[in-house]
Protein backbone atom coordinates (compact mmCIF):
# COMPACT_ATOMS: atom_id res chain seq x y z
CA UNK A 1 0.00 0.00 0.00
CA UNK A 2 0.89 3.71 -0.25
CA UNK A 3 3.33 4.59 2.86
CA UNK A 4 2.62 8.52 3.10
CA UNK A 5 5.33 10.64 5.12
CA UNK A 6 4.19 14.16 6.50
CA UNK A 7 5.71 16.63 8.02
CA UNK A 8 3.77 19.07 10.05
CA UNK A 9 5.27 22.58 11.70
CA UNK A 10 2.54 23.42 14.30
CA UNK A 11 3.06 25.04 17.78
CA UNK A 12 5.70 27.91 17.39
CA UNK A 13 8.33 26.68 19.34
CA UNK A 14 7.62 22.82 19.32
CA UNK A 15 10.12 20.96 17.19
CA UNK A 16 9.12 19.31 13.87
CA UNK A 17 6.67 15.99 13.71
CA UNK A 18 6.89 13.68 10.74
CA UNK A 19 3.71 11.13 10.80
CA UNK A 20 4.40 7.88 8.59
CA UNK A 21 1.40 5.17 7.68
CA UNK A 22 2.10 1.70 6.86
CA UNK A 23 0.07 -1.16 6.52
CA UNK A 24 -2.81 0.71 4.35
CA UNK A 25 -5.56 -1.51 4.13
CA UNK A 26 -8.67 -0.21 2.10
CA UNK A 27 -11.43 -1.78 4.09
CA UNK A 28 -14.46 -2.07 1.85
CA UNK A 29 -16.94 -4.08 4.28
CA UNK A 30 -16.70 -1.21 7.08
CA UNK A 31 -15.99 1.49 4.68
CA UNK A 32 -13.07 2.69 6.08
CA UNK A 33 -9.27 3.16 4.92
CA UNK A 34 -6.67 1.59 8.42
CA UNK A 35 -3.54 2.01 8.85
CA UNK A 36 -0.55 2.25 11.25
CA UNK A 37 0.42 5.53 12.56
CA UNK A 38 4.21 5.67 13.23
CA UNK A 39 4.76 9.24 14.91
CA UNK A 40 8.34 10.81 14.91
CA UNK A 41 9.01 13.38 17.63
CA UNK A 42 12.03 13.96 18.99
CA UNK A 43 12.61 16.54 21.40
CA UNK A 44 8.58 16.74 22.14
CA UNK A 45 7.22 14.62 24.80
CA UNK A 46 4.21 13.69 22.86
CA UNK A 47 1.22 14.70 19.68
CA UNK A 48 -1.97 15.22 20.81
CA UNK A 49 -4.37 13.32 19.11
CA UNK A 50 -6.63 16.28 17.68
CA UNK A 51 -3.20 17.73 16.01
CA UNK A 52 -2.76 13.98 14.49
CA UNK A 53 -6.59 13.81 13.62
CA UNK A 54 -5.58 17.13 11.94
CA UNK A 55 -2.64 15.95 10.06
CA UNK A 56 -3.78 12.24 9.04
CA UNK A 57 -7.63 14.33 7.57
CA UNK A 58 -4.97 16.77 5.30
CA UNK A 59 -3.12 13.80 4.29
CA UNK A 60 -5.29 11.52 3.13
CA UNK A 61 -7.34 14.39 1.86
CA UNK A 62 -10.40 14.28 4.49
CA UNK A 63 -12.53 17.30 4.98
CA UNK A 64 -14.59 16.01 8.56
CA UNK A 65 -11.68 15.27 11.22
CA UNK A 66 -14.23 13.47 13.20
CA UNK A 67 -13.47 10.59 10.39
CA UNK A 68 -10.48 10.10 11.85
CA UNK A 69 -10.75 7.71 14.78
CA UNK A 70 -7.48 6.96 16.56
CA UNK A 71 -6.56 4.29 18.75
CA UNK A 72 -4.24 2.41 21.27
CA UNK A 73 -1.15 5.20 20.84
CA UNK A 74 1.60 4.10 22.43
CA UNK A 75 5.55 6.30 23.15
CA UNK A 76 8.24 3.68 22.56
CA UNK A 77 10.49 3.58 25.70
CA UNK A 78 13.19 6.94 25.78
CA UNK A 79 10.50 8.74 23.89
CA UNK A 80 10.62 10.26 20.42
CA UNK A 81 8.58 7.73 18.61
CA UNK A 82 4.81 6.88 19.03
CA UNK A 83 2.47 4.54 17.14
CA UNK A 84 -1.03 3.33 16.91
CA UNK A 85 -3.51 2.20 14.70
CA UNK A 86 -5.80 4.71 12.62
CA UNK A 87 -9.47 4.21 10.94
CA UNK A 88 -10.30 6.74 8.56
CA UNK A 89 -14.45 6.13 7.56
CA UNK A 90 -15.65 7.03 4.09
CA UNK A 91 -18.53 8.78 5.66
CA UNK A 92 -20.01 10.00 9.05
CA UNK A 93 -23.09 6.91 8.40
CA UNK A 94 -20.41 4.00 8.18
CA UNK A 95 -18.57 5.79 11.23
CA UNK A 96 -21.76 5.74 13.23
CA UNK A 97 -22.79 1.73 11.97
CA UNK A 98 -19.32 0.22 12.92
CA UNK A 99 -17.34 2.53 15.50
CA UNK A 100 -17.75 1.46 18.97
CA UNK A 101 -19.84 3.94 21.34
CA UNK A 102 -17.51 5.24 23.70
CA UNK A 103 -14.86 6.09 20.34
CA UNK A 104 -17.94 8.26 19.10
CA UNK A 105 -18.28 10.28 22.17
CA UNK A 106 -14.30 10.56 22.50
CA UNK A 107 -14.62 12.12 18.85
CA UNK A 108 -17.09 14.03 19.19
CA UNK A 109 -20.13 12.04 17.41
CA UNK A 110 -22.20 10.78 20.21
CA UNK A 111 -23.47 11.56 23.77
CA UNK A 112 -22.32 9.63 26.70
CA UNK A 113 -25.27 8.29 28.44
CA UNK A 114 -25.61 9.26 31.73
CA UNK A 115 -26.67 6.80 34.52
CA UNK A 116 -25.57 6.62 37.99
CA UNK A 117 -23.31 4.00 39.36
CA UNK A 118 -26.01 2.24 40.94
CA UNK A 119 -28.93 2.50 38.58
CA UNK A 120 -26.39 0.24 36.53
CA UNK A 121 -25.67 -1.85 39.94
CA UNK A 122 -29.32 -2.39 40.67
CA UNK A 123 -30.27 -3.34 37.07
CA UNK A 124 -27.71 -5.95 37.18
CA UNK A 125 -28.70 -7.66 40.23
CA UNK A 126 -32.24 -7.41 38.66
CA UNK A 127 -31.09 -8.99 35.49
CA UNK A 128 -29.59 -11.89 38.03
CA UNK A 129 -32.72 -12.99 39.74
CA UNK A 130 -33.91 -14.23 36.27
CA UNK A 131 -33.34 -17.45 34.87
CA UNK A 132 -33.79 -19.21 31.41
CA UNK A 133 -35.92 -18.10 28.59
CA UNK A 134 -37.15 -14.88 30.35
CA UNK A 135 -33.57 -13.35 30.86
CA UNK A 136 -33.24 -11.28 27.70
CA UNK A 137 -36.32 -9.85 28.37
CA UNK A 138 -35.57 -9.01 31.24
CA UNK A 139 -32.07 -7.65 30.62
CA UNK A 140 -34.13 -5.49 28.09
CA UNK A 141 -36.71 -4.29 30.37
CA UNK A 142 -33.81 -3.24 33.28
CA UNK A 143 -31.52 -1.57 31.03
CA UNK A 144 -34.61 0.46 29.71
CA UNK A 145 -35.79 1.50 33.41
CA UNK A 146 -31.90 2.59 34.18
CA UNK A 147 -32.32 4.90 31.13
CA UNK A 148 -35.29 6.56 31.85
Amino acid sequence: GPSLTHTAFTMADAPAVTIRTRKFIKNALLQRRQMIVDVIHPGRANVSKAELQENLAKMHSVTDNTLVFLQGMQTQFGGGKTTGFCCIYDNLDAAKKFEMKYKLVRNGLGEKAESSRKQLKEAKNRKKKVRGTGRRMAAHKAKKAAKG
